[in-house]
């Protein structure tokens, strides 16, 4: 059975808020000595995540 895969969308200050909590987390992590490869990985994929353009439209 394949994966579900799930996509998120966020606007700017959404990702900087976001990558900003990961690194937080993973320099945690690291004071703790714990791995960090998990939070790695996402930070990668949101770095490298494309971006999309959308119209939100407010009523």
């Amino acid at each position: 059975m394949s994966e579900k895969k799930i996509h998120l969308y966020v606007d700017r200050q959404e990702r900087t808020l976001l990558l900003h909590s990961l690194v937080e987390l993973k320099n945690q992590l690291i004071q703790q000595g714990r791995y960090t490869d998990c939070v790695d990985e996402l930070i990668f994929k949101v770095v490298n995540a494309p971006i999309k353009r959308m119209k939100v439209e407010y009523v």
